[in-house]
C-alpha cells in the first residue's frame, strides 16, 4: 500500500510540474510574438479613418438574435467587410471565438486563446472595482465562469483585454445603426490596435486588409523557441 502511494504522488507531483511548464512555455511564447508582431498595427485603421466610432459601453450577453436576424446581421457584416476592403481570418465558434480572435490579432495565432483569457480573468478578478458595476450577478460567480473555456466572452472580457494589454479594441460590426465600436483601456494610453470584426451576438473574428490577410499555418510547436 505505502508504494502505491508513493507512485500516486510521484504522478501527481509530475503532472503539476509539467502542468507549470506548459504555462510558463505559453508565458514565453506570447511575449515573443507580441514584439514580433506589433509593428503590423495600424494597417486597418488607416482603411477606416474615415468612420466615427461609437463609445463602448460594457455589458454581459443578454439577448441572441433569433435566426432570421442574425442572417440579415451577418449579410450585412460581409458587405462592410467588402466596402472596405477586409478580410476576416475566422476562428472556430467553439464559445471561445472572442479569445480566438484576440488572439490571432496579439500574436497572429488564434491558438493562444487560452492564454488570452486567463490574462483577462486575472484583470477581472485584480482590478474588481473597475468592472464590478457592469455585472448584473456576483462578480465572483461572474469571473469564475469566464474561466471556463467555451464560455463566450462578452463586452466586459473587452473591456478587460483593453486594459489588460493596453490596447485600443476596434469592432467592426454587423449592428444596423453602429458600423464600427472602439474600446479604449481606461487608465492608460493604448499602445497598439486589434480589429475584430463582430457578427453581433453570434460570432467574433479577426479582421486585416485583404493585402495583410496572413497566410494560414500550422500552430507554432512550443519548441519553436528552443
Amino acid at each position: 500500500m505505502s508504494n502505491g502511494t508513493q507512485s500516486v504522488g510521484e504522478c501527481s507531483s509530475s503532472t503539476s510540474l509539467s502542468s507549470q511548464r506548459d504555462i510558463e512555455d505559453d508565458q514565453m511564447i506570447a511575449a515573443v510574438l507580441s514584439e514580433e508582431y506589433a509593428k503590423l498595427d495600424g494597417a486597418v485603421g488607416r482603411r477606416l479613418s474615415n468612420l466615427e466610432p461609437v463609445p463602448h459601453i460594457p455589458r454581459i450577453n443578454s439577448y441572441i438574435p433569433n435566426f432570421n436576424d442574425a442572417s440579415f446581421d451577418h449579410q450585412r457584416l460581409l458587405q462592410r467587410l467588402n466596402v472596405y476592403g477586409l478580410y476576416e481570418v475566422k476562428v472556430s465558434g467553439d464559445g471561445n471565438c472572442q479569445f480566438r480572435a484576440l488572439s490571432d490579432q496579439l500574436y497572429k495565432s488564434p491558438e493562444y486563446h487560452k492564454h488570452v483569457r486567463k490574462e483577462i480573468v486575472r484583470q477581472l478578478k485584480d482590478y474588481r472595482s473597475l468592472y464590478e458595476g457592469y455585472v448584473p450577478m456576483k462578480y465572483k460567480r461572474y469571473y469564475k465562469k469566464m474561466a471556463k473555456s467555451g464560455e463566450w466572452g462578452d463586452h466586459v472580457t473587452l473591456q478587460a483585454a483593453a486594459d489588460k494589454f493596453a490596447a485600443k479594441i476596434c469592432l467592426l460590426t454587423s449592428f444596423r445603426e453602429t458600423c464600427f465600436i472602439e474600446i479604449t483601456p481606461q487608465y492608460q494610453e493604448p499602445k497598439r490596435e486589434l480589429w475584430l470584426s463582430f457578427w453581433s451576438e453570434v460570432h467574433y473574428n479577426s479582421l486585416y486588409e485583404i493585402q495583410d490577410a496572413p497566410i494560414p499555418q500550422r500552430p507554432r510547436k512550443k519548441h519553436w523557441l528552443f
